[in-house]
Parts: C-alpha cells; structure tokens; sequence
C-alpha cells in the first residue's frame, strides 16, 4: 500500500484524508489501519514519531461513519493533556460534517465545557486520572464502548496510571475492539496486553530500545560553571526549534527565566503549570515566536511539534525509556535530527549504564571555548543589569570529538 487512496475505506473519509493532504502512509500505517479496520485486536510497537495517532483514528473514525448509533462509542486513553489536545486536533481535522466533535477529558480545562461535550461526542480522548474523576460522578457512561485505544501506553503506566487503565477497563463492555500503541515494551504493557486483549495480532517496526537511526546522539562533559554556557552554545548554533529536557519542575522554570535573560526567546512547560500556560508554551513552540522550549518529562509526551531540529538533555534521564522518548521529539515522520546529552564527570558511570541498557553507543564530544583575541573585546555592558556591570563575552567554541 504506496497511499492512503488504497485502503479498504468508505469515500468519505478518503475525501477527508485527500483535503488534509495525506497521501502517503508510514509503516506503522500501512501495518495497522488494514489490521483495524478488520476488527482485530492489535498491539504494536513504533518509534515515537511514526504517525501512531493516524494509525488509530482512520481506522476509528471510518466505522463510527458508517454506524447510526449515538453516545460514547470510542474511548482513546492518553499519558498526557497536551497529547489529549493533539489527539483531538487530528480528529477535528478528519472528522467533517459527519461526525461531532471529539470529548476531551483533562485537567485544566472548563469542565462544564468538557461535560457539554459529552452530550454529543462519539469520541472520547481522555486522561486516565480526570476520566476516573467522571466516572467516579457519573458524568460519563462507557456502556456503549466498542473501541479501546491505549495510546502511549509505555508512558501512561510509567506515570503510574496502571490502577486507573484497569479499574476503567473493567467498566468497558468485554465484547470490543482494543488497539495499544507504545514507543517501548515495558513489562506493564505486555501484561495488560495479556489481560485484556483478545488474541491481538503483533506489530513492532523499528527497535523499540533505541533512538531512530536518522537521530545523530553525542554527549559533552560539562562542569557546573559551564554547563549553561555549552547549552547555550549549542543553542545559537542551532538554526531551528531547539527542545531542552530538565529533571524537576524547578530547575525547568529556573533554567527557562535564565535562558531569556541571556537573549533567548524561550517557554518553559511543567506539571505546574496551568493547561492555558502549557498551550500557549506549545502554540508559540509551534508557531516560531518561541525557539527553545524548556520541558519536563512528565510534560513532554505532548510535544508533537514539526521540525524540532535539536533534542538537548540538560539533565540526564531518570530511566533509559525517557532517554528515546526525548530523542523521538526530533527526526520526526522520516526527518532527521539530533540529541545532546550535557553530563558532568561524576555522572560518566550513569552515562555508561544508559548505554548498556540501549545497546547504544553515544558519541563523546568536547567544547573548548577559546576568549576573543582582542582583550578588549573579552567584556562587555550587561544591558540587563547595572550599568557598571560588566560579563564576559563567551568568545568562540571549538568542537572536537573525544
């Protein structure tokens, strides 16, 4: 199947497809859509960019054309608000005159809005946490559920939802279809997987334990007094949309403020942030006014954003999963891009044993910052304080592998 013109759809839905300008499937596509619209079970395994969320959507939205029936019938489980959105955008996309808008139940959000929703919606993207919330006050009923998605699933349970995917699970009819996507094969995956699919047919492209090949991964050693300073080279080099992973809620904000002061246009997207700070983060992401996004990783799994040109890890990754979650934000769709690790040396065994449980090997560089020649020229006024004040300049950075 060379487009999506081939597939065994009703003509609505490829007239949606043509006016949205998708002609060509990904793999994990041309695998899964023909699989689904047979009404199997699947699970499959894809890098994170591959085009999963098409994956399920036109298989999906194709049956819910050609039924009659009314009320919830598509439950679309998701790790994170900002994925939730992004789900709902390529449903708005497709859906036309013929099917009402998709219900989006978050956080954040209105939730008189996201009740008026319901009324109508045949689709449901939901995070696990807020729909049990629903649930709990019967604001929802999931009765006439004919389709489960799991979408990002390794994430969803490494964020401790678990618990919630099986209590909801168990409110579903048994009778029904349920498609799990993941970008890793986390041992909770394949358990739920066993217990609550039905013979599902396996689809894995790609290794699910490694970056994709079109991502060039290096690592620089850095100390604490220039560790801002190597990012932020790394970051003027860059001629496109850079995204900066940190560990912690605090050190995301205190390094995104300390980026700006320093020239940068950049937002910062955190678990404490409200859902209108976070898509304005995106939005302005997306749209260009922004050039860094500073992220945590709990917040990350929404960033679906075109042309990320640079993934830098200011902080290493807590487990070896974050690492490929974080380096699938770039060399997204085919393209191709790169992610940097900053590490201090204490940090050389913990880089090591990532690579071990990748089975990768990640190429060592140093930054060597040679001062302007012209002493003269090694200071100047720091607009953004007094006027005595006085920085250095950073000079020129030479680059060479280890």
């Amino acid at each position: 199947m060379s487009q999506f013109s081939e597939l065994p759809i009703g003509a609505y839905l490829q007239a949606r497809l043509a006016a949205a300008q998708f002609t060509t499937p990904t793999p994990i596509q041309e695998a899964a859509i023909p699989a689904a619209i047979e009404g199997k079970d699947l699970f499959a395994t894809a890098q994170t960019g591959t085009g999963k969320t098409l994956a399920f959507l036109v298989p999906v939205m194709d049956r819910l054309v050609a039924e009659a029936a009314t009320g919830v019938s598509v439950l679309i489980l998701v790790p994170t608000r900002e994925l939730a959105l992004q789900v709902a955008e390529v449903h708005e996309l497709l859906r036309g005159k013929k099917l009402p808008p998709a219900a989006v139940v978050i956080g954040g959000n209105n939730e008189r809005a996201q009740i008026s929703q319901l009324r109508q919606a045949r689709v449901v993207v939901a995070t696990p946490g807020r729909l049990e919330d629903f649930l709990d006050r019967n604001l929802i009923s999931l009765r006439g559920v004919h389709t489960l998605v799991l979408d990002e699933a390794d994430r969803m349970f490494d964020m401790g939802f678990l618990p919630s995917v099986r209590r909801i699970t168990a409110l579903l009819p048994k009778k029904r279809q349920t498609l799990c996507f993941s970008a890793t094969l986390l041992p909770s995956v394949v358990e739920v997987v066993k217990q609550y699919m039905n013979q599902p047919q396996r689809i894995a492209l790609g290794s699910t334990s490694k970056p994709c090949a079109n991502v060039k991964v290096q690592a620089f050693e850095v100390n604490r007094g220039n560790k801002q300073q190597t990012l932020e080279h790394l970051l003027r080099s860059a001629r496109g949309r850079c995204l900066v992973f940190a560990r912690t809620k605090r050190g995301t904000e205190r390094l995104a403020k300390s980026l700006a002061r320093e020239g940068f246009a950049a937002a910062r997207i955190h678990g404490d942030r409200s859902q209108s700070q976070r898509i304005e983060a995106l939005n302005g992401f997306q749209e260009g006014r922004f050039k860094v996004l500073v992220a945590t990783d709990v917040a990350s799994r929404g960033i679906h954003v075109d042309d990320i040109e640079h993934v830098i890890n200011y902080d290493l990754p807590q487990i070896a999963e974050d690492f490929i979650h974080r380096a699938g934000r770039t060399a997204r769709a085919g393209g191709s891009g790169m992610a940097s690790t900053l590490y201090e040396g204490y940090q050389s065994l913990e880089l090591k044993e990532l690579e071990r449980a990748l089975g990768i090997r990640i190429e060592r560089q140093s930054l060597e910052l040679q001062p302007a020649a012209d002493p003269s020229l090694r200071w100047q006024s720091d607009p953004t304080g007094p006027r005595s004040s006085l920085r250095p300049l950073p000079g020129e950075f030479i680059q060479r592998a280890v």
